[in-house]
């Protein structure tokens, strides 16, 4: 059963050495994610699943131990997903700034294991697999990386579009709220066009969470570069 989750954005902006001197710009999203992360831990899960986006042949399930690089990014850091051999297959980038707040927060609570899914996924197959997760442990616990739209502003990297705050405004409400049905109900088709990430890993945890009982809390709303990252805890 589900028995806690944490909801994160993906930037790679989010790791200060990515960031260089815009890095201060993200404290507060950071600072937030630690809180989101300490309170998996708290939750003392079983098992921890991290969830986010990924592109066409860079999703599926990554085992514990697998690595994840910034090198793309401009940097020299990589990070390893929980402890175990490494796999096949490096970590996409939302997973790997996944694996990074675990590095950040030291986590040693639970095994962890890497789950990469298609932005195309649909509500239906996201909230089967967030089932099969739930049932694959007695305590288990989501770390869900995925950003809002990125239509925010005109400077944004999907240009202004007006539909965009109406999408973030019912996303971080049910986010916050910890109303799976909501997320569940989420446009596909209106995502794509606002370039919302974290909508299939978003529905994932709607999945996870049928039934447990979960209340949620929202810990950061903002949209620095016009991108919607919002950070919840559900319990």
């Amino acid at each position: 059963m589900l028995v806690a989750a944490a909801v994160c954005p993906c930037p790679p902006l989010l790791v200060p050495e990515v960031a260089t001197g815009a890095a201060p710009e993200l404290d507060a999203v950071r600072a937030a994610c630690a809180d989101a992360v300490g309170l998996l831990a708290a939750a003392r899960p079983d098992r921890l699943y991290v969830v986010g986006p990924a592109a066409t042949g860079a999703d599926g399930v990554f085992p514990a131990g697998t690595t994840g690089s910034f090198a793309g990014f401009g940097v020299d850091l990589s990070v390893r997903l929980g402890d175990g051999p490494a796999g096949d297959r490096a970590l996409p980038a939302p997973l790997t700034v996944g694996a990074w707040l675990l590095v950040r927060a030291r986590w040693s609570g639970a095994p962890v294991e890497g789950l990469g899914v298609g932005e195309e996924t649909p509500a239906g197959a996201c909230a089967t697999t967030g089932r099969e997760l739930a049932a694959s442990a007695e305590r288990v616990a989501l770390l869900v990386m995925g950003d809002g739209s990125a239509c925010r502003t005109v400077k944004a990297p999907g240009y202004l579009d007006e539909r965009a705050a109406g999408f973030d405004a019912e996303a971080v409400r049910a986010l916050g709220g910890a109303d799976a049905p909501a997320l569940l109900a989420l446009d596909t088709g209106l995502a794509r066009e606002l370039k919302v990430s974290g909508r299939a890993p978003w529905q994932i945890l709607a999945g996870a969470a049928e039934g447990a009982g979960l209340d949620g809390r929202l810990l950061h709303e903002d949209d620095p570069y016009g991108v919607e990252y919002v950070v919840a805890a559900w319990s």
